[in-house]
């Protein structure tokens, strides 16, 4: 079984859809018979994506633009042509992401690509198709792409994960928005995922490591999850399940409320007695 709005000839548009999870998506969603619009700024892999979804589905049916979803204008224009030729959008990946890396003290360029695209563009998109789906009156279905680093925030990457912290806090109150409103048919959904080999994550690194899982195993694992009424899709991956992911976030979520350090898993003090904490049962 497959969600009900996963059907023929419905809508799906799809951010960050030239490659990496939102491309895998888009292969499911024209392989199901739906018509799919995607989006992303690289305009050769999305020239490229749509010859391989127009092979699946038929140039009728396929739609590609490079938005830049970082403006809220370009993306009102895009709603526009999506709406106008269409008429409806069912589904929606809200999942348009960079990740070049960065540090607390690092380019202030380099902040305001990450936190414009990456949380700016996740709830520019956000309001304005979900308005628009919203007040359709029709059933439609948002997926918005977090991260666990939006949750745990591991040192590492500051701006990608304040920008993932902004996501989730979004997409939770999106839903909470969605769900209050009367003969509402419209849903969010909060997609974690772990792990995944894609453009943004692999770096140098040509083969995928054993412990990553494929962009299209990450889009079977939502797949099965949309089946049912899960709002955080909580994905493993080959070297984390989902019991290490519960105690992960459960021991994050304890720094604030025994006071710890911030990031004590990774502070001298607490380092080892969060690894003996975790190999408990």
């Amino acid at each position: 079984m497959t969600h009900p709005l996963l059907s023929p000839n419905h809508v799906a548009v799809i951010t960050g859809g030239a490659s990496g999870i939102g491309l895998a998506a888009a292969h499911r969603f024209a392989g199901l018979g739906m018509r799919v619009c995607i989006v992303d700024r690289d305009r050769e892999r999305l020239a490229a994506a749509r010859a391989e979804l127009e092979g699946l589905a038929g140039a009728e049916a396929v739609m590609t633009s490079d938005t830049d979803v970082s403006s809220r204008v370009a993306v009102e224009a895009l709603a526009n042509e999506v709406f106008s030729r269409w008429g409806a959008v069912h589904v929606l990946l809200d999942n348009a992401a960079i990740q070049p890396g960065s540090a607390v003290f690092g380019a202030a360029s380099t902040w305001e690509a990450i936190l414009s695209i990456n949380l700016g563009g996740i709830i520019h998109v956000g309001q304005v198709f979900g308005e628009r789906m919203a007040d359709s009156g029709e059933p439609g279905l948002i997926v918005v792409t977090g991260s666990k680093q939006g949750i745990t925030t591991p040192p590492g990457d500051p701006a990608y994960n304040v920008a993932k912290a902004g996501v989730k806090a979004f997409a939770e109150a999106l839903q909470h928005e969605l769900r209050n409103r009367e003969g509402g048919r419209v849903e969010a959904r909060l997609l974690i995922p772990g792990f995944v080999f894609t453009n943004l994550t692999k770096g140098e690194r040509v083969e995928k490591p054993a412990g990553a899982w494929t962009a299209e195993e990450l889009v079977d694992f939502l797949m099965d999850k949309l089946e049912t009424d899960d709002f955080y899709i909580l994905c493993p991956d080959n070297d984390v399940d989902r019991k290490t992911d519960e105690k992960r976030i459960a021991w994050a979520a304890g720094d604030i409320i025994e006071n710890r350090p911030p990031l004590s898993r990774w502070h001298p003090a607490w380092a080892d007695k969060f690894k003996t904490w975790m190999a408990r049962s």
